[in-house]
């Protein structure tokens, strides 16, 4: 896979309004450990090699902070930087050593429309756990809401190097590696967090995973299914603070001859909301949720 200065989504950072209980579920019930706590925040890590893939922060309420993409070195990171300010982002945090768990070289910026993206190069890694049948290895991909997707998917591909990998009536689906998407911007009327995807290893650790989630008293907001764009097993939540999450896995692998698909592609028969004809309709509580969190 050739050209993409950005090579990963990393991680997301959350703010949540209670830090024990959100610790309590994201690690007893979700299925993530402690990485590292500092200054009041805790850093939580999946089985695969990232150092975190979740950060929670104390807040008087549920917001998203940023979203972390790995760049593939410290020059592909200030690449991205003269990009993304070339697109009409703005600086929040100069390129500078990281100082948090995890560290590695990082700069932070803002988008035109509001949203705060960080790009690190150079931080820690972990070594990997044998995967498990039922707990997340890394995030798969984060669904931005966008009051204008095709505006925000110019600054993604413009500014940050992604590709776009297909586009639905609704939603566009960017990507940064093989994986067919790592973000997908979905239109809204404003802009926020749609929700957060973790990748397990195969399509029964999702049903697992699911499996555990329910028995705890958390009921599937959505699916299982699996979707049409990507290609992958879904299977929504919604947290303890109306955070919207999702388990996935087998999304579509895609090289640099993928070419994409427009929303003439993208249909459905009536009724139908996945590919397997098996996931019920979006219950409203779960659209509200899609639309609730914003950036702090």
């Amino acid at each position: 896979m050739s050209g993409f200065p950005v090579t990963a989504l990393r991680s997301v950072d959350l703010q949540v309004p209670d830090l024990a209980t959100a610790e309590r579920f994201y690690t007893t019930i979700w299925g993530l450990k402690v990485a590292a706590r500092s200054g009041g925040s805790v850093w939580l890590h999946a089985t695969g090699d990232d150092h975190h893939v979740l950060a929670l922060h104390p807040g008087a309420q549920a917001a998203i902070r940023s979203v972390t993409f790995r760049a593939g070195d410290g020059g592909a990171l200030h690449q991205v930087l003269g990009m993304a300010l070339g697109q009409g982002a703005s600086v929040l945090a100069a390129p500078a050593a990281l100082e948090e768990p995890g560290g590695g070289l990082a700069c932070t910026l803002r988008d035109p429309a509001g949203s705060v993206f960080r790009i690190v190069a150079g931080d820690e890694r972990r070594a990997p756990d044998a995967p498990s049948r039922d707990a997340p290895d890394r995030l798969a991909h984060v669904n931005l809401n966008c009051r204008d997707v095709d505006a925000t998917a110019r600054f993604f591909e413009a500014g940050l190097g992604f590709r776009l990998a297909d586009r639905s009536k609704l939603m566009a689906f960017e990507r940064c590696n093989s994986d067919h998407h790592a973000v997908v911007l979905a239109e809204a009327p404003a802009d926020g967090l749609n929700h957060v995807a973790f990748n397990m290893p195969g399509w029964e650790c999702v049903m697992r995973g699911s499996g555990r989630m329910i028995d705890a008293g958390f009921p599937l907001a959505w699916g299982v299914g699996r979707h049409g764009p990507g290609d992958n097993v879904f299977a929504y939540f919604i947290d303890p603070f109306g955070i919207v999450i999702e388990y996935t896995a087998e999304v579509e692998q895609v090289g640099d001859d993928h070419v994409a698909r427009g929303p003439s592609h993208w249909t459905w028969p009536p009724g139908r909301t996945d590919q397997w004809g098996i996931a019920l309709p979006k219950p409203e509580a779960t659209k509200k949720a899609q639309l609730a969190i914003r950036f702090a």
